[in-house]
């Protein structure tokens, strides 16, 4: 009785955690009009220090939007 006890909180816990980890919360601008990898990016988004230190921060770690680009690009820039 107890293993079975066990494994309905393992599954419960399971399924709380791909839930929350598929809502990511993700909902870019409306001028994010380029899609990378399913990931909408403003135009110039290969120059981040000219079009996206704006929102994003000087250090692209966040800034106004509280979005970092190194949470989907690592330590590109």
């Amino acid at each position: 009785m107890k293993l079975r006890f066990n494994n309905v909180w393992l599954i419960l816990f399971i399924s709380s955690v791909l839930i929350i980890a598929c809502d990511s919360g993700y909902n870019p601008p409306s001028d994010h009009t380029v899609s990378k990898d399913g990931n909408m990016h403003k135009p110039g988004l290969n120059s981040p220090l000219d079009n996206c230190i704006d929102c994003h921060g000087t250090d692209l770690r966040g800034g106004t939007s509280g979005v970092s680009c190194y949470e989907c690009h690592g330590n590109k820039w």
